[in-house]
Parts: structure tokens; C-alpha cells; sequence
């Protein structure tokens, strides 16, 4: 994939992301409109580890266009795994997969699973499975709500598909806001909700990364049969990184501990 057509994909990807995350496009007017001009540090996509859409497939397109791993990470909580990636030509943003470890949970919830994705007309390459939004099966309330007690991540997926999660702004860039505190405070007063209020700012500039996140904007979604309803969708995060002393160099991955706390963005309760 040449350069254009790659940045065409994010574009893509932002353009779905923004649709369903109205405060993504206010929050980047609002910092516009204060003469702020960012770059987008990374992209989180979400699936469940599963055969045809877990991270090992959707990293081959990623790879495809030069990407490089950065690091693995583990959430057991959560029962979560991700990889991130990088471009060399730092050209194009980070990428975060994650995915739900399937064997870690009941039955139950991997029933409804399974259901689901026999539904989703596979094989699909990945670029199919991040860009068609349509492909992806509605799945009942009931069903959503059986997943919810279980797993938030599972839920979210079930209802919303394999797409971007997150986009992030880069604070490194931002020139009106000294530090991830002062942006926090500018955004609580125009009215944006911060994930984790009373302590937004996750990391330290001692691990190289301090990471912030709003709470997720909650739209109404149609699922199976037409009925819709209100739940939590997507959130906007905010990221600034330190250069590593041992290294020189910019740090390029993620604190699990930080990232542990942003997944909670989506969060319903």
C-alpha cells in the first residue's frame, strides 16, 4: 500500500471512529480554534482472540505497510492481551490491538461469541474486517447485556465490531497547555468528562508516558430487530511522551498499568 493510500485508511478509520464518537470532532475544532495543530499518536482497535480476527490476523495488514512490533502486554484482570506497532518513517500513528483471551472466560460468554461471529461472513482480509462496519452482525440487547456482567470489553465489541476504539491526540505537539493537567482542566471546562476524574492523568514522565482519556460518549445503537438503546461508545485520549535517557530516543510503547485504567473508558458503570 503506497503512503497516500495508507493515510486514506486512517482517514477511513478516523472518519467511522468521529461518527460515533461526537465529541472527537468538538474536542479537535475546540483545539483548533485555540491554533493548536496535532498529530494522532495512535490507533486502538479491539477484537476477541479468535481464529480469522484475532491479533495475529489483523497485524498481517498492519505489518504489510512496514509496521513494526513495539511490545506485548498483558491485563489479567481483564483478560486482555495486546501488541503495539510502530512506522519507521513515524509518518503514521502507533497501533494498539487487543484482544479478549477466550480460554479465559465462561462458557457462556463464549457461546454468545461464537454465535455472533458465525454470523460474520469469514474469511475477511483485515482491512475488510477494520473498513466494512456494515459486515459486522447486530447482536441482541439481551445478549450485550449477558456479556456486560461479564466482561465490559466483550460487550463493546459485541455491539460495536472490530473498529477503532480510540484515536489520541499528541500533547507533545500542543503549544497553549504545559502539561496533560492543564489540557485535563481545559477540557473539564468546556464541558468534556474526564475517565477516572478524580486522577486523569495516568503514567509519569519517570516511565516515559503520561496518557488521559475522556469518558466514552454513549449514543444510541440499533441492534438485533431494530431495538435501540443508549450505551457507551467510543473516547478520546491524550498522550505525552518522554525520550528515554538510555536510548535517546522518543519512548514508543505503553505502561500496562496506564493502559489498564484507559480501557476503562468505555466502561457503563
Amino acid at each position: 500500500m503506497e503512503p497516500n493510500a495508507a493515510q486514506s485508511f486512517f482517514s477511513r478509520l478516523w472518519d467511522d471512529y468521529s461518527r460515533i464518537t461526537p465529541q472527537a470532532n468538538a474536542i479537535k475544532q475546540l483545539l483548533h480554534e485555540c491554533g493548536e495543530r496535532f498529530r494522532n499518536d495512535h490507533v486502538a482497535i479491539r477484537t476477541f482472540g479468535m481464529p480469522g480476527i484475532d491479533i495475529e490476523h489483523l497485524e498481517s495488514f498492519f505489518t504489510e505497510l512496514g509496521y513494526v512490533g513495539t511490545g506485548e502486554y498483558q491485563f489479567e484482570t481483564k483478560k486482555l492481551f495486546a501488541k503495539s506497532y510502530s512506522h519507521p518513517s513515524n509518518e503514521l500513528p502507533r497501533v494498539f490491538i487487543s484482544e479478549l483471551i477466550m480460554n479465559k472466560c465462561s462458557t457462556k460468554l463464549n457461546a454468545c461469541v461464537r454465535t455472533l461471529i458465525e454470523r460474520l461472513p469469514l474469511p475477511l482480509d483485515a482491512q475488510s474486517l477494520l473498513t466494512q462496519q456494515a459486515l459486522w452482525p447486530t447482536v441482541e440487547y439481551d445478549v450485550y447485556q449477558t456479556l456486560l456482567k461479564e466482561s465490559e470489553y466483550a460487550a463493546w465489541v459485541a455491539a460495536f465490531g472490530i473498529r477503532a476504539n480510540h484515536f489520541t491526540v499528541n500533547a507533545d505537539d500542543l503549544q497553549g497547555f504545559k502539561d496533560l493537567t492543564e489540557l485535563n482542566n481545559f477540557l473539564v471546562e468546556h464541558g468534556f468528562a474526564l475517565n477516572h476524574p478524580e486522577s486523569p492523568v495516568h503514567g509519569s514522565p519517570e516511565e516515559l508516558l503520561e496518557q488521559s482519556s475522556t469518558r466514552a460518549d454513549e449514543i444510541l445503537w440499533s441492534f438485533e430487530n431494530g431495538e435501540k438503546r443508549r450505551i457507551r461508545s467510543c473516547y478520546y485520549e491524550f498522550c505525552k511522551r518522554y525520550t528515554d535517557p538510555k536510548s535517546g530516543k522518543l519512548y514508543d510503547g505503553f505502561i500496562p498499568e496506564s493502559a489498564d485504567k484507559i480501557f476503562e473508558s468505555t466502561n457503563v458503570r
